[in-house]
């Protein structure tokens, strides 16, 4: 009986997702709550799986532990892009990788989720409700405010709609800016240098990896309105995190809301769990129960799909 691992279920949800009463009569699976140490626990801990169950860009599958999982035959991810698994290695190995739909909408909602609770200081009124006081700040309207997108792909564009639909400008900036996108969505084509001046809020929806490090150091923070705030719920790498600390420290800009960082889970001593002008999120981006759902049920097909001799959906051909 093929031996599967499910990785990264944080939340224990996946027995209540996958009909394992079905699938255990044909396949030995063990679910893995807690993260990982590092690749030596990793590897100890996988060295008998022949198949992973993985959510994306959460445990790292490198090129070390691919060589050192001699019996894995499959990998299977949520998402068709995951930056996470050295595809390269396993191709080498004759390692199938195969990925699953994934909704786009729950990300730009989450923004959206941000965006407003920065905007009407839904932390502190939420917190000081509990603590028996009312009303201890003044909040602001999104109406005429400038609404900056590093990034106008899919959850960029949707989460520009939404900017135009609350009577916000919009601008965006990327490397490789679609401009008749820009034209459809009514987007003002931009600058790196003037998003980052003129933005009331700055919101990321830029792929990871190296183009796209560090985009956002102190360097851009101090050229930011002191009343401006950033929000990312792209990948943690995108905004330098020490630099982060800093202007929200200082008061550089008025706040962040961050739903990604650079090392997930975020440690529970990190300083960003301490700042107050930080509201800040789990990874709730793409954790809803239509994406899970629809991610382990393809899982599952994915998996029979490669038993069969028959894969489908596969990211590394």
């Amino acid at each position: 009986m093929l031996k599967i691992a499910i990785l990264d279920d944080y939340q224990d949800i996946s027995k209540d997702l996958i009909d394992l009463d079905n699938v255990s009569k044909r396949y030995e699976i063990n679910v893995f709550t807690e993260p990982f140490v590092d690749e030596k626990d990793t590897i100890d801990q996988l060295k008998d799986f022949e198949a992973l169950l993985i959510m994306r860009e959460r445990t790292h599958i490198t090129k070390n532990i691919i060589g050192a999982l001699k019996n894995l035959k499959y990998i299977v991810t949520s998402g068709m892009r995951n930056k996470s698994i050295d595809l390269d290695e396993a191709k080498k190995r004759k390692i199938i990788v195969s990925g699953t739909e994934i909704n786009k909408n729950p990300t730009s909602e989450l923004t959206w989720a941000l965006i407003l609770g920065l905007a009407r200081n839904l932390k502190i009124e939420s917190e000081n409700m509990y603590q028996g006081y009312w009303q201890t700040t003044l909040g602001f309207e999104l109406k005429g405010k400038i609404l900056g997108l590093i990034g106008l792909g899919n959850i960029g564009s949707e989460v520009a709609r939404i900017g135009k639909a609350f009577g916000m400008e919009v601008m965006a900036w990327s490397e490789n800016l679609n401009l008749n996108n820009c034209k459809e969505l009514g987007v003002l084509p931009s600058s790196k240098e003037d998003l980052i001046a003129n933005s009331d809020f700055i919101s990321i929806h830029v792929q990871g990896g190296e183009r796209y490090k560090d985009c956002i150091t102190l360097k851009e923070f101090d050229k930011m309105k002191k009343t401006s705030f950033v929000i990312n719920t792209s990948r943690g790498e995108i905004i330098n995190e020490d630099d982060l600390i800093i202007a929200l420290s200082t008061n550089v800009i008025a706040g962040a809301g961050i739903d990604v960082y650079a090392k997930e889970p975020l440690p529970s001593t990190h300083k960003l769990r301490f700042i107050p002008n930080a509201l800040i999120l789990p990874h709730l981006g793409y954790v809803t129960v239509e994406n899970y759902s629809m991610f382990y049920k393809q899982m599952i097909e994915n998996l029979d799909s490669c038993v069969s001799g028959k894969p489908i959906r596969v990211i590394n051909e």
